[in-house]
Parts: C-alpha cells; sequence; structure tokens
C-alpha cells in the first residue's frame, strides 16, 4: 500500500499541473471566443457551414485584429485618431483615472526597455530576523527618493508578494544596503512563493555567501 500511495503521488504531481494548464489555456479559449465569434459575419464564421465549432477561431481573429490595430496606429493617421481618443477619455472624470492606470501598467510591464521584476532578492520583513522574498522593481526616483535621499541614501522599490498568491502584495521602499540579492530567477521565486517554500530551486554557493555577508552586517 505503500509503494502505491507513492506511485498516485507521483503520478498527481506529474499530471495535476498539466491538467490545470490545460484547463486553464482552454477556458481562455473559450473565454475570447465567446466574445469574438458573434462578432464576426455568418459567412465568414466556419461554426455555421461545419458540423463542429472551431475552438480558437476567435482568437486567432482576435490576434489579427489587434496587430492590425497597432499596424494603423504606428502611422501618421492612426496617431492622430488615438490622440484625439486619448484627448476626449481624458475629459472624463472617472474613466481617464482607469484608462491612464491601465495604459500605465501595460506599458511597464509590455515594454522590452524596462527591468522590472529581473531580480529576486531578500529583505527583513516585519522585524529584524525575520527574512522575506521580494523582486526587486527599480531605483526609488522623483519624490519619494528625493525625500529619503539624505536620510537612507539610494533606496530600491521592491514588491512583496503574498503566499500562495503571488499577484497580491505590497509595495516597500527599501534602502540598497539592507536588500540581498539573489541569483535565482522571478520563475524560481514565484514557485518558491507559491509552494509556501516547499519547491525550492538550485542551490548556488554565491547566494549563500550574500546571506551569511547580510548577517554578518547585522551582527
Amino acid at each position: 500500500m505503500t509503494r502505491l500511495r507513492n506511485y498516485f503521488l507521483t503520478g498527481f504531481v506529474v499530471t495535476a499541473p498539466l491538467a490545470i494548464t490545460a484547463y486553464l489555456a482552454w477556458s481562455f479559449v473559450g473565454w475570447v471566443d465567446s466574445w469574438v465569434k458573434p462578432l464576426i459575419p455568418m459567412r465568414y464564421n466556419p461554426d455555421t457551414y461545419l458540423p463542429f465549432a472551431v475552438p480558437g477561431f476567435g482568437l486567432i481573429v482576435a490576434l489579427i485584429l489587434i496587430t492590425l490595430v497597432g499596424f494603423m496606429t504606428a502611422n501618421i493617421i492612426g496617431r492622430t485618431i488615438v490622440s484625439y481618443g486619448e484627448y476626449f477619455l481624458g475629459r472624463m472624470p472617472l474613466v481617464r483615472s482607469v484608462y491612464r492606470g491601465l495604459k500605465q501598467i501595460l506599458e511597464t510591464v509590455l515594454s522590452e526597455r524596462t527591468d522590472t521584476f529581473k531580480k529576486v532578492a531578500l529583505i527583513q520583513y516585519p522585524r529584524k530576523g525575520l527574512w522575506a522574498l521580494v523582486f526587486v522593481a527599480t531605483d526609488a526616483r522623483g519624490e519619494v527618493q528625493a525625500s529619503l535621499g539624505n536620510d537612507v541614501g539610494p533606496t530600491v522599490a521592491v514588491f512583496l508578494p503574498t503566499t500562495p498568491n503571488p499577484t497580491s502584495g505590497y509595495l516597500l521602499y527599501v534602502p540598497r544596503s539592507e536588500v540581498v540579492e539573489l541569483e535565482m530567477s522571478v520563475e524560481d521565486g514565484a514557485k518558491l512563493v507559491i509552494s509556501a517554500g516547499l519547491v525550492s530551486p538550485e542551490y548556488h554557493e554565491k547566494t549563500r555567501m550574500l546571506a551569511e555577508r547580510a548577517l554578518r552586517k547585522e551582527a
């Protein structure tokens, strides 16, 4: 029975991530199809003349339309239309806040020049002696750094995720001298947070030396 239980747990560990990933991907495709397919003319929709539904056709159409919008926006006429649209949205009290916030987030996440969340680090939180895993965002700038610069020195913005849901957490401004950067990738850091420390990435000697160096500084 012990051997059968081990076989079952091994099979569960292998199949559960595959099943959950396939379910989420299939649900996303179905969600996009439910939005896009009703907008496709009947003669262009394969579901009208095929005896079975074609999953993913709406997703393909959506990708093509989004690419065309990006192509048209790249020229002068498209930029003019977008600027007028943003001007009218900027005149709406509630809508402008939502639009500007979403646009800034998407531009930051999708920008190829940004180094957002490229490093994983450790900080002492919520008190000295307790270490928390964080994702380093960027150096503090603007009013935040100007207000803290003289007393604290160089400061970095870090994101402290919650377990097991790393999409929520806290934004903290921490002195750079108190941030212990790790070698692990952001993906490995996310796995560590989601698994509540059960799934650890490969160990590196340099990481141990950095942690010991930070502990000696505190001592």
